[in-house]
Formats: structure tokens, C-alpha cells, sequence
């Protein structure tokens, strides 16, 4: 039970005691506008680098006295569990309050930053709805799931420099696409026309590994420090042109957008579930351990209309098999790596997490509230997602929103 005056049913409370980086536009105590580690309770941010200093935790202190959470990162598993032990204690130790209360600050007086340093950016195709969905729309003549895609979770590198934070605007791509105009196709080069979302998972690692190592599916949880919500823009029709033989290139990789609040997967323990089942066929030993599923709901919005409510206990394969599976030829972690689940669909229409789906290429438009219709994102547009967990005692866990909005390409 905690001394602060928080609702039992807040979706940040001392259950959740997700990561971010903040700043205040004077704070003389650090130096004003200063970008350091925040945890946010309730309402408010709670300063930890100076609650750290003034409790004797110099490691800690040090660790987040700094622009992202990297340095926390790479302290490893049991800080990360000490340090959670130590904050859930300081919120419901009454002994405290004095020491923590002057460092709380309202949300509404902080800046929130972008919490990592992104290392690198793999994104992943883990949702099998998502793959036969995809499957049918591009490739209506062959098996809509590749032979592989049982064997093994399918990924591709992203691009980390263009990973940016909720609310960051996002500038509409531009390259090349097949115009079939006048009845003959041909490439062009211009801004794209099927502007899309992908609602997914992100996952923070920490704990960076050897060149040559592997990180086995028991270990990967100790290598992730979180969860953040992920949206990877895409554009269809630049990535449909391109996509053939190697794979997502500038469709992709002109911004990825995450959440502000990196969700501790400790906050997450109540919210794992079995994976839907990988008996046929049965996957191979590397891929095979703890392989954890999360029942995380997500709802995605365009301009304020609830459009899809994707459910990621409905995803194919585990965050464990993924990192896993990324490691196995002796790719080294880094702090501050960043890995997507790729897009979280389900098997009802109104789960499916990402426009193309939804609209079915853009052949089944949605009505938004205000009368008008999307195929795919318009400039001016707003993409809101936010998501949720069951927690300990019936809690729920937040795990905040991801916003951004559609402006003209330059």
C-alpha cells in the first residue's frame, strides 16, 4: 500500500513504475532543462537521480543523471530488479515521503525525451493473422506463409537514427512506387499515396553480450529491461515496389515511433500467458525454453476513432524467441537495442493492426467519426495507440500512448 493519494485502479501505480526521460524548463538542482532518468507514478514524474543522491545510491544516482536510460541498461538484471525493489519501498515506506514528495513533478510541468539511445532496430513479423493477411493481399496466388515461417521468427534491420518519441510529427515519405496510371506501370518517384501504421510491441535490452555469443530463450528475459509501444510507419506502396528480393528498405525506415515510458517486464509478470501453440511443427531446440507469451490489449486510433483493438496474446512467437533467434549466430547485444514484434493482428477484423488490413488494401475504407474515409493516412492525420495490462490484484498496468501526425512530404 502506498503513502501516496493514488487511485487503486491507476494504470501507473507503484505496480508499474515505468522508465523515462524528462526535463523541466529551471530546475536549479540539476541544471535547468537537463534531460535525465524519471519514473513516473501516478500523475506525476518522480526525479530518481536525485532522490538516488540523497539516499546513498551513488551507482544508481550516476546511472540516471544522464539523457536516456543506456547507462541503467547496462547494469544488468539484478540492478534493474534491485532498483525496483529499492523504489517500490521508498513509495510505501511512509518514512520516506519527506525525501520523495519535493521530487515529484506534475506531468503537465515536464518534457518528456526520448528514453533510449537507440543501439540498433530489429523489427520482427511475429503475428501469424498479421503474415496470412499480408500473405493474401501480396501474394493472392501462392501460400499466403512463407515455408520458413514457422521455423523461425522472421525479422529485418531497421534503421535506429529514426526511431523518435510520441507526439514527434512524422514527415510523409517519399520514393519510388509503381504508378499504374494510363493503364501501363511504371516506377515513379514521389511522396507516398498508402501511408501506413503497424501496431506493436518494442522491447528494451540491456545486458550487452560478446561477439560470437548467443543468448538462449531462458535467458532473454533477463536481457529485457521493458516494454514500449511501437509504431512502425510504413509506407505500402514504396515498400511493395522495393521489397523483392531483400526485404523492407525506405518503406520502413523514415521513422519508427515508440512510447515515452519504458514498461518493466517485472511489471508484466501477471500478464503472461501460454503462446497459442508451436507443435506443428515442433520448433527447434534453439528457439525452444521459457518461450512466454503477454496479454497486452492495444487500441488504435485515427483522428479519435477507435479503429482496431489488437490482442498480443494472440502473437505467434514469443519476445524470448525472438531475441533468441537473433543472437543464434553470434550477433552481439547492445544497451540500448531496441527489437519490434512486428504487427500485432488477431483474428477478428476489427484486430488487426495496421491499415492495410483493415481497409484491405485500401479496397474496404473505414468511416471515422467525422463522416469522412481512409484507405490509408492522410496529411494532417493522428495515430494514437495505447495499451494496457492485467497486473497483481486485479491492477492494470499502462503502458502509456504513442502518438504522431501526418505532415505534408518536403
Amino acid at each position: 500500500m502506498t503513502w501516496l493519494d493514488l487511485p487503486t485502479d491507476h494504470p501507473f501505480g507503484i505496480g508499474t513504475l515505468p522508465f523515462g526521460v524528462f526535463s523541466l524548463a529551471a530546475d536549479s538542482s540539476v541544471g535547468a532543462d537537463q534531460p535525465r532518468v524519471g519514473v513516473r507514478v501516478g500523475d506525476d514524474v518522480l526525479d530518481v537521480a536525485t532522490v538516488a543522491t540523497a539516499t546513498g545510491q551513488p551507482e544508481l544516482a550516476a546511472a540516471w543523471a544522464t539523457p536516456n536510460v543506456n547507462a541503467f541498461l547496462a547494469l544488468g538484471h539484478e540492478q534493474w530488479a534491485a532498483a525496483r525493489a529499492w523504489l517500490t519501498d521508498l513509495l510505501t515506506d511512509a518514512s520516506h515521503r519527506p525525501v520523495v514528495e519535493r521530487r515529484l513533478h506534475p506531468l503537465g510541468d515536464v518534457t518528456l525525451h526520448l528514453p533510449i539511445e537507440v543501439a540498433d532496430y530489429v523489427d520482427f513479423y511475429a503475428s501469424e493473422h498479421h503474415a496470412l493477411n499480408v500473405g493474401a493481399i501480396f501474394r493472392p496466388d501462392n501460400p499466403a506463409l512463407p515455408p520458413q515461417w514457422k521455423h523461425l521468427p522472421i525479422g529485418y534491420h531497421g534503421r535506429a537514427g529514426t526511431v523518435v518519441v510520441d507526439g514527434t510529427d512524422i514527415v510523409r515519405p517519399s520514393g519510388q512506387r509503381l504508378d499504374r496510371t494510363g493503364g501501363v506501370a511504371l516506377p515513379v518517384h514521389g511522396p507516398s499515396i498508402r501511408l501506413d501504421i503497424e501496431a506493436e510491441l518494442g522491447y528494451v535490452v540491456g545486458g550487452a553480450t560478446d561477439l560470437g555469443s548467443s543468448v538462449s530463450v531462458d535467458e532473454a528475459a533477463t536481457h529485457i529491461l521493458g516494454v514500449v509501444l511501437l509504431n512502425d510507419w510504413s509506407a505500402r506502396d514504396i515498400q511493395a515496389w522495393e521489397y523483392v528480393p531483400l526485404g523492407p528498405f525506405l518503406g520502413k525506415s523514415f521513422a519508427t515511433s515508440i512510447s515515452a515510458w519504458v514498461t518493466p517486464l517485472a511489471a508484466l509478470d501477471s500478464a503472461r500467458v501460454p503462446l497459442p501453440g508451436q507443435d506443428d511443427p515442433q520448433v527447434l531446440p534453439h528457439l525452444q525454453g521459457d518461450a512466454f507469451g503477454l496479454d497486452v490489449h492495444l487500441e488504435v486510433q485515427v483522428n479519435g476513432t477507435v479503429v482496431s483493438r489488437p490482442e498480443n496474446a494472440e502473437m505467434y512467437w514469443s519476445p524470448a524467441q525472438m531475441l533468441a533467434h537473433l543472437t543464434s549466430n553470434g550477433a552481439s547485444l547492445r544497451d540500448g537495442d531496441l527489437f519490434g514484434s512486428g504487427t500485432i493482428s488477431g483474428p477478428e477484423a476489427d484486430t488487426r493492426g495496421s491499415l492495410l488490413e483493415l481497409t484491405w488494401n485500401g479496397t474496404q475504407p473505414l468511416t471515422l467519426a467525422d463522416g469522412t474515409s481512409r484507405g490509408f493516412l492522410e496529411d494532417g492525420d493522428t495515430v494514437t495507440m495505447t495499451a494496457w495490462a492485467p497486473g497483481a490484484d486485479g491492477t492494470k498496468v499502462g503502458l502509456g500512448t504513442v502518438t504522431g501526425t501526418i505532415r505534408p512530404a518536403r
